[in-house]
């Protein structure tokens, strides 16, 4: 089998992450600052702990397998509607205990944001004060761009790539501003806010600087054919949407485990609750409407109904979340689910899963980074399908169906990865 070129990871990789305060991005940020001092292991990590076997039968790290960015050669900036710099942040998160986050002080500290790009109208439970003043949603873009350059000549990066790790935005339905990269390009030149949300302003600038874009969140922005169109015109990966870290990480291992084992469902009756800053913005219905839309898509995909009505023909689906201060990053994620087996009898599962958000994220977010760059020095632009499995809501274009199956996600990962080496898949199950 031809294998894929892929260029080496030489020089320096800059990550600059939108909502570079938040909580997700400072537990990723200090993560890997801990692990490259050899001061904490990079759990949760694919690209940093996972094997794979090969078609000779050796199991060896991923990491040793493609050229990946050495944590070592990574730099880290970003925006925030905050000034805070990341050890404020993390102080203020809660997320990390104070003794973890003074292993790497100074380098948090000397991680200072750049005022983001932000429109109050897009997530209104949020007030932040360190923001960017713009005449309109192209200038928006132009400013991103100048930053994009900025922060890559001061820092000597070889490479680029922006994350987002910034707050849900409101619901929005694809339109025709989103449908041709002219006609997106128009709506931002005649400052269409309505239609051009900041982070499309963030994902467009990235792709223009040739840096790939990762969405983190639910948000409408590079899953619209206009963006399709522009990072296939500029040779570089798209990927998202939407960490899939706690509950519907669970979804897409029991429900493919119901389907296997043909057992029927007739409900799923799922419920959150935390209390970090997601949790204050999800609390306004219009942007938890974004979150729902991309947690509902994942069981249907998954059991095919039409395909198996006796099973999943008629399946109640009900997901909420609640903000609730107390809990502060540390989320409970509560599942009921109704199933049947022989002969039509019922039974119940539970499943109350007391997780921590964003340790659970962090290590997402870094692979997202690590395999996006990855892609981007392999000549694979576009998006990037085999990311999915780090994702609650993979992106497709029109002409596909996501794969949401976990397992069938992780067998895309490894396929891609044995591309780029030129290797089949073992001729055993793997």
């Amino acid at each position: 089998m031809e294998k894929i070129e892929v260029k080496d990871a030489k020089g320096k990789l800059g990550i600059l992450v939108v909502g570079v305060g938040g909580a997700v991005s400072t537990t990723m940020i200090t993560g890997t600052l801990a692990a490259r001092k050899g001061l904490a292991k990079p759990i949760g990590s694919i690209a940093e702990m996972a094997t794979m076997r090969l078609e000779n039968g050796e199991e060896k790290a991923i990491k040793d397998i493609v050229p990946l960015a050495d944590l070592n050669d990574i730099v880290f900036g970003g925006w925030d509607i905050f000034s805070d710099n990341a050890y404020e942040a993390a102080m203020y998160a809660e997320v990390l205990k104070e003794k973890d986050l003074n292993t790497v002080k100074d380098e948090l500290e000397a991680i200072k944001p750049m005022p983001a790009a932000f429109d109050h109208n897009w997530a209104k439970r949020l007030n932040g004060t360190h923001i960017k003043q713009t005449t309109s949603r192209w200038d928006m873009v132009e400013q991103i761009r100048q930053d994009i350059r900025d922060f890559k000549a001061a820092n000597n990066c070889e490479r680029m790539a922006v994350l987002w790790a910034a707050s849900t935005e409101i619901y929005i339905p694809l339109s025709e501003e989103h449908m041709s990269l002219a006609a997106l390009e128009k709506a931002m030149k005649e400052n269409n806010t309505e239609a051009i949300s900041p982070s499309m302003c963030y994902a467009y600038a990235a792709i223009a600087e040739g840096a790939p874009f990762i969405m983190g969140a639910p948000n409408l922005c590079v899953d619209t054919p206009a963006m399709w169109e522009f990072s296939k015109q500029m040779n570089v990966p798209i990927s998202g949407k939407d960490f899939k870290s706690g509950q519907t990480l669970m979804k897409t291992v029991l429900a493919p485990m119901f389907k296997t084992r043909m057992l029927g469902v007739s409900g799923w009756f799922s419920t959150n609750i935390l209390g970090n800053r997601d949790g204050e913005v999800l609390d306004d219905p219009a942007n938890f409407k974004t979150k729902e839309v991309s947690k509902l898509s994942v069981i249907d995909n998954i059991f095919e109904p039409e395909k198996y009505p006796d099973l999943y023909g008629d399946v109640y689906h009900k997901v909420r979340i609640n903000y609730y201060p107390p809990r502060k990053d540390n989320k409970e994620a509560w599942d009921n689910i109704d199933i049947f087996g022989w002969m039509g009898y019922p039974m119940e599962i539970k499943v109350n899963f007391l997780c921590r958000d964003s340790i659970l994220a962090a290590p997402i977010a870094l692979d997202l980074v690590l395999f996006s760059d990855l892609a981007m020095r392999a000549g694979m632009s576009g998006i990037q399908t085999w990311l999915s499995f780090f994702c609650k809501s993979p992106m497709h274009d029109f002409e596909h169906q996501p794969v949401h199956d976990l397992f069938q996600q992780w067998r895309m990962v490894k396929q891609t990865l044995r591309d780029m080496i030129g290797e089949k898949a073992p001729s055993y199950l793997d």
